[in-house]
């Protein structure tokens, strides 16, 4: 199989990349002022302005040229058709048909998964209507007033980060409580605070044998059958994300409470099935929907404008020359909007766990780098943490700044101000500060020759740092489900000029294998074995040993 690098278009963008790596930013805007008329987009929901990168009229049409030259548009069709191309385990990348809102059949694999899809979600809006009118109470009588959801991953992520963005626009009917973390400090600080009569938990495992979600799951099950006494009142608490319906069942689960996951939707893709529930009992079905149709919206936008017009695709170009032709190594999300304070953190796991790989579908060695380092943190807080590096470090991060036209809550005042660092720290990235405007800073505060210059190497700013703006009309869910689709279009895209498999995981199997071998080893009476390294074999020896003194 040919290399991506041995594409006349991957050698074309390798040697333009070296005629503007000499350049600055700054400079390119003084050329031409249409730059940002150029380079943004301007969709229903949002403003994408990507105008403040180093690239040039040819650096776009030589990113287009690779982007069909690997076929983006053909691979674009196979996905939107249930083509498996998710090749290694031999499924279809469906998570779309999850929220499509047309009418027309969704086939997958021979059969039309609309009906299914749309049952699941009525069956999710029925659960939601219950809760909420009352219908539905515990074993003593009392209504539901907390809901613990109970999951990892993007069983986790996705609805807590949705549901925290939304909150705005929960009528706080319950108060939504999220565990993750096999760390029972997690579960024990949410469990201190409820009540088993009137709480209601959600279990969110495909198999159902997870380690992580299923020793939380064991441990909310004792804490509420120690209140209960009889394991019929279960099925008044617990409903469950699954596939393994035995399992579920043998714990006590009903069958009217299981709900529906399918293999063609990936975990971190799957806040749009019945991994959602969370987000429909907190914010209501009506909340759910408008996600959804958002999602489509960005996805019809995807299938059908044509690359130059195209957002994910011009995103994920953007990314791709960035990291593999300008060399930087990590993208940083930076969101000047509180209730998105978790959007980077769910952005990391689908970025780096979908793109983070190392071979090409042939199997074969990168000789290119794949995802960059992603990361990042609420805007205003990070400008008072690591902004210091973004400006003047020695390495180059390009940054998504993502804000939003009008506030959630509006408090006078506030938003403005908010917004006046979001668009100032955008400027300052890109334009810098030189040696002239530094100086003549310094000398009308009246400071000495002597102090100026040993004060101006500090202070100047070379700038010519890239940044991505996102404006986002509001964050409702229309718009914020229109922004995660963008995000995952970008990755598919990215997958396919990186030639790897965005679909799948193997990379997090090993580390869980091996988990439960040492789970087993660090039973008292058990030995450490002798098939781990010395290192791994004297820490258990060393925590065994510890752990000893203090039982």
């Amino acid at each position: 199989m040919a290399n991506r690098t041995d594409l006349k278009s991957w050698q074309n963008l390798a040697k333009h990349a070296e005629t503007l790596k000499s350049r600055h930013i700054r400079d390119l805007f003084k050329e031409d002022d249409s730059r940002f008329e150029k380079f943004s987009i301007e969709l229903p929901h949002l403003l994408f302005d990507f105008s403040k990168n180093l690239i040039t009229d040819e650096t776009k049409a030589a990113l287009l040229a690779l982007a069909r030259e690997v076929d983006v548009e053909g691979w674009r069709s196979k996905m939107f058709a249930a083509e498996h191309i998710n090749h290694t385990e031999d499924r279809a990348v469906m998570h779309v048909a999850l929220r499509d809102r047309s009418d027309k059949p969704i086939v997958i694999d021979g059969e039309d998964a609309r009906p299914a899809v749309a049952a699941e979600l009525e069956r999710m809006r029925k659960l939601s209507e219950k809760l909420r009118s009352g219908g539905w109470v515990g074993f003593t009588g009392k209504q539901i007033t907390d809901i613990v959801s109970i999951g990892i991953g993007g069983s986790n992520l996705g609805p807590l980060m949705v549901t925290e963005a939304l909150s705005a626009y929960s009528d706080k009917r319950f108060n939504m409580h999220y565990v993750s973390n096999v760390d029972g400090v997690q579960i024990a600080d949410v469990l201190e605070k409820l009540n088993p009569e009137t709480t209601l938990f959600v279990i969110s495992s495909k198999t159902f044998t997870t380690l992580e979600t299923m020793t939380n799951a064991r441990t909310a099950e004792q804490w509420f059958l120690k209140a209960a006494g009889d394991r019929s009142a279960i099925a008044a608490h617990f409903v469950a994300v699954s596939t393994n319906r035995k399992l579920v069942t043998e714990f006590g689960i009903a069958e009217e409470n299981i709900f529906d996951m399918w293999d063609w939707v990936g975990g971190r893709f799957s806040l749009w099935s019945a991994i959602g529930l969370p987000i429909v009992l907190s914010l209501g079905y009506e909340q759910f929907e408008a996600l959804l149709q958002g999602a489509y919206e960005m996805d019809q936008h995807f299938q059908n404008a044509p690359l130059e017009q195209n957002a994910p695709v011009l995103m994920a170009l953007v990314g791709v020359w960035n990291s593999n032709f300008l060399g930087y190594s990590a993208q940083a999300l930076l969101p000047y909007d509180q209730c998105l304070h978790r959007f980077p953190a769910y952005m990391q796991q689908a970025e780096m766990e979908s793109n983070g790989k190392s071979v090409n579908w042939a199997g074969e060695r990168l000789n290119y780098r794949s995802v960059p380092l992603i990361w990042g943190e609420v805007g205003i807080n990070g400008q008072h943490a690591f902004y210091q590096m973004l400006h003047q470090g020695t390495d180059i991060i390009p940054a998504d700044f993502i804000g939003s036209v009008e506030s959630n809550i509006d408090v006078p005042g506030h938003h403005d101000a908010l917004m006046a660092n979001f668009f100032a720290q955008t400027q300052a990235l890109m334009q810098g500060s030189d040696e002239q405007q530094v100086r003549a800073e310094l000398t009308a505060k009246g400071l000495s020759e002597e102090r100026i210059a040993a004060l101006i190497p500090q202070k100047v700013h070379r700038g010519n740092r890239p940044t991505n703006t996102l404006l986002l009309q509001k964050v409702d869910a229309r718009t914020l489900g229109a922004l995660i689709a963008l995000y995952e279009h970008k990755i598919f895209v990215q997958g396919i000029i990186w030639e790897i498999y965005s679909f799948d995981q193997w990379g997090v199997e090993l580390g869980k294998v091996l988990a439960t071998g040492i789970q087993r080893e660090l039973a008292p009476e058990a030995a450490v074995g002798t098939g781990h390294d010395a290192s791994t074999r004297n820490l258990l020896n060393f925590y065994k040993k510890a752990r000893s003194k203090q039982q």
